[in-house]
């Protein structure tokens, strides 16, 4: 293992970090796994105007949830979210980033 996965570990492990959440693709039981949130505003172009809204995105490691797709379900802390575009590996596809909206 190398050392910036021992990191990232360590960073899924820290539960001042991550927290637990249940996971579930379609055809598949529901896993638990360990996730790091993060709730950021976006402000996106649009012509001349700019358009602020809240964004629910997330990371997950790749080790626990190998091949997360559009549509999967996730529920963080009693609230349900979908997976929405086309998850984002890192560099080393160590971590998958992921948009949520509300279910």
């Amino acid at each position: 293992m190398s050392a910036f996965a021992s990191a990232l570990d360590a960073l899924f492990t820290d539960p001042h970090i991550s927290r637990g959440a249940v996971y579930a693709a379609e055809g598949r039981a529901p896993l638990v796994v360990r996730v790091v949130t993060r709730r950021a505003d976006a402000i996106t172009d649009f012509g001349d105007a700019r358009l602020w809204s809240e964004t629910t995105r997330l990371d997950l490691r790749t080790a626990e949830v190998p091949n997360p797709r559009p549509g999967d379900r996730i529920e963080i802390d009693g609230e349900a979210f979908l997976i929405q575009g086309e998850p984002v590996s890192d560099r080393e596809r160590l971590v998958w980033t992921v948009d949520l909206r509300p279910e």
